[in-house]
């Protein structure tokens, strides 16, 4: 079974449309390509990193006077994206990808 699994793993990283994909997904080699990676996979997670217990905290705080639907949902959603501190997995992909990107 294992045998089966690694041929398997094998077959589909030579196939070369696996190998177009996967160099489809690096990011351009320009201002647009660093920043997004910056700012969408690294700055988030070191802000959570930083002040993530400030912002939940503001965000609960908040909630409790939230007058409007949007503005309720809004609290909820910051609540939910910084209570549980920092992604590793997202920091260390953000980096994988900023690695990627310069060779």
């Amino acid at each position: 079974m294992r045998h089966k699994i690694k041929a398997k793993a094998m077959e589909i990283a030579k196939n070369p449309n696996t190998q177009k994909v996967i160099l489809s997904m690096k990011p351009q080699k320009n201002l647009w390509g660093i920043s997004g990676v910056v700012l969408f996979m690294i700055a988030p997670e070191i802000i959570a990193y930083i002040w993530g217990a400030d912002i939940t905290q503001y965000a609960k705080n908040e909630l409790l006077t939230a007058h409007d639907f949007l503005e309720q949902k809004y609290y909820e959603f910051l609540v939910m994206l910084f209570e549980d501190g920092m992604s590793w997995f997202n920091l260390v992909f953000g980096v994988a990808l900023l690695v990627w990107l310069f060779f």
